[in-house]
């Protein structure tokens, strides 16, 4: 668009701005800008960080069974450039960005485009109304995709899922047990079965360790309800 529209912006933040002029950066790209100074570029620069740690706190918070490495793959897939922008388009941001004439005569912007703006949004808000005020528009929208990249992260990783729901619902870690092994040493299978707080599941066997762990616990998962196997023999989140 060539216009701002900031009544329609502080709509979508749930904010109204005692200085506007930042959320009017906030929309300007550099096309238009006088100069990149005052394009939506450094606001771009910082609301990144701000993102990366409201993502990083919702993370901490609501998976206390999830691991360092857990953690890290969760959030790279949830503030991706790619979920940025869909963000963006999900609440109407990316109409709001002025960009030049030369830009406007494209029937869709890039979607490199849309990130940005959400990004340097979120500065704005934060710089205007504080980290409450960015919580409260933040968390809502992005709390489902930290979920979607939780369970996409966990998808084959059934040791983390069952280590996760053990450690949530019963205060205790899984323990693996090599019940048999079996071949030479460089091409050995195991025999592993999983026990948490004293109940014991199936055991099954893997052409290495890792493997035969992960099996064991999908079987443990299976007798638990927490997941399901469908008709194609992919294993599914029960509900999901």
């Amino acid at each position: 668009m060539d216009e701002y529209d900031l009544p329609r912006a502080q709509e979508i933040l749930g904010h109204t701005f005692a200085n506007p002029e930042l959320l009017r950066r906030s929309m300007r790209h550099a096309s238009v800008a006088e100069s990149r100074l005052q394009s939506n570029e450094r606001l771009e620069f910082l609301g990144d960080a701000i993102l990366g740690m409201i993502v990083c706190e919702r993370i901490f918070q609501r998976f206390p069974g999830s691991l360092e490495g857990e953690m890290t793959k969760i959030k790279s897939l949830a503030v991706s450039r790619s979920t940025c922008a869909k963000l963006a388009k999900q609440i109407g941001l990316d109409d709001l960005i002025v960009v030049g004439k030369g830009m406007r005569t494209h029937k869709k912007l890039p979607p490199s485009l849309a990130a940005a703006v959400l990004e340097s949004s979120i500065a704005a808000l934060y710089l205007d109304g504080g980290m409450d005020a960015v919580r409260k528009f933040l968390e809502p929208l992005i709390d489902p995709y930290i979920d979607e990249a939780e369970r996409s992260g966990h998808q084959q990783n059934f040791k983390s899922v069952l280590q996760q729901h053990a450690q949530q619902a019963m205060g205790v870690a899984p323990i693996y047990r090599i019940l048999d092994e079996k071949g030479p040493d460089h091409a050995k299978a195991f025999r592993i079965a999983v026990e948490i707080s004293g109940q014991k599941f199936d055991a099954s066997w893997g052409q290495s360790k890792k493997e035969a762990e992960q099996s064991a616990a999908l079987i443990a998962l299976q007798s638990l309800g927490l997941v399901e196997v469908d008709d194609d023999g992919r294993a599914v989140m029960a509900g999901k």
